[in-house]
């Protein structure tokens, strides 16, 4: 994955970024988890729940990034104005976009 060119900087989860890890490092134990429900031949439901758990982590960090980024990183830019501001508006609302697809 690239970073975009205006992704430079001190990010808006730069303060929570420990508690972004220590999320991601459960949700990895999960995926792992998983992967040994699948080897070990587990019931197709228990999987699922598993899988939807693992989801709702993903998702959980996922709301809590974009919340960081409207609160400092186009808030900052808005703030700005010019096109620098409609380019953060535009990204973050890309984001949702792909987010709400997902």
């Amino acid at each position: 994955m690239s970073e975009s060119p205006a992704a430079t900087g001190p990010h808006g989860y730069s303060e929570g970024k420990e508690d972004y890890l220590r999320r991601l490092r459960r949700i990895e134990g999960q995926i792992r988890g998983l992967q040994r429900m699948v080897e070990d031949d587990k019931y197709c439901i228990d999987i699922l729940t598993q899988v939807s758990a693992a989801t709702k982590a993903l998702q959980a960090v996922s709301l809590g990034l974009m919340d960081e980024h409207l609160h400092h990183c186009v808030a900052d830019a808005v703030a700005e104005g010019g096109a620098a501001a409609d380019d953060k508006i535009r990204e973050a609302s890309d984001a949702i976009a792909r987010l709400v697809r997902s």
